[in-house]
């Protein structure tokens, strides 16, 4: 299947994202991929402008505590993410004199880099011929070319030659930008409820209109819920430190979950395996350097 109709497409449909624009710094690119991560756009993009406007240099967040990240990262969730940004421009700064790397080997030896972060800075800030695989890209291909209702669970054997090969069709100096096209087209028409297939500029060639569009060919995904989880009362707990300067109480962490003190006392402990937060000698809870 030729994609270049997915290049045209993009040249009018493509969103103003802040980090896409010409001037945005690989550090940037960055930021945006890490907090992009099971994150929509609309949540990720004021916190961005806001990270970037006060950390634009990975020496600039180097500078800073982690407890600076965890606050500045507010409610996008998973906060170990802004902690392991923090230990990634810490790295940058003594392993590359503040530079990112732009070898995707290398920015996999960087804190809380994955594959799919590493090949996505690449391409994305470098200009690298590299695939960059996520959902919105598995779902396209599964459906324009495998002929699935939708994408199957990610399986880097699979995934990686499947967009090797569909960035082929064009010449290589535009496959990083076919690469963010099937990415947007994934998330904007190919969505995984209710595809926008008369606005796809591929649908005429998709293997799975041509069957006739088949329901569940794939096993559904599973949705995570949120409420009444682990996750949800650690960013309660994580909430009232943010919002203190300094240690607080146990009692004051205590109100903040009250419906099950068992699960608390497990998310509170979750938070100190994980390096979020600190306990002090008198048995207070901080955010991590602040005690």
């Amino acid at each position: 299947m030729n994609l270049t109709p997915v290049l045209v497409w993009f040249d009018t449909a493509e969103r103003d994202l802040p980090w896409r624009r010409p001037e945005v710094s690989a550090w940037g690119i960055l930021v945006s991929e890490v907090m992009l991560q099971q994150t929509p756009v609309v949540r990720v993009e004021p916190v961005w402008r806001q990270w970037i406007q006060r950390w634009p240099t990975p020496a600039d967040l180097a500078a800073a505590t982690g407890a600076d990240a965890v606050r500045a990262w507010g409610k996008l969730g998973y906060p170990r993410r802004a902690m392991r940004l923090q230990a990634c421009a810490q790295a940058i700064v003594d392993r590359f004199d503040g530079a990112l790397p732009t070898d995707v080997d290398e920015l996999l030896s960087l804190p809380g880099v994955g594959d799919y972060t590493a090949r996505a800075v690449a391409c994305f800030a470098f200009g690298q011929d590299v695939p960059v695989v996520d959902i919105n890209v598995r779902r396209v291909l599964a459906r324009a070319v495998g002929g699935e209702s939708d994408a199957a669970p990610p399986s880097a054997k699979r995934d990686l030659p499947a967009a090797t090969a569909a960035l082929a069709t064009v010449p290589r100096a535009r496959r990083p930008r076919l690469s963010a096209a099937l990415m947007e087209l994934g998330a904007l028409v190919c969505t995984a409820r209710a595809p926008r297939c008369g606005q796809c500029p591929i649908s005429a060639d998709c293997a799975w209109l041509v069957a006739g569009a088949p329901a569940d060919t794939v096993a559904p995904r599973k949705v995570q819920k949120y409420e009444g989880t682990d996750r949800q009362a650690r960013g309660r707990l994580l909430d009232v430190l943010r919002g203190c300067d300094g240690a607080v109480p146990r009692a004051q962490l205590d109100l903040a979950w009250q419906r099950d003190p068992a699960q608390r006392d497990r998310a509170l402990d979750s938070l100190l395996v994980d390096g979020l937060i600190e306990q002090t000698a008198d048995g207070r809870f901080a955010l991590a350097g602040e005690a």
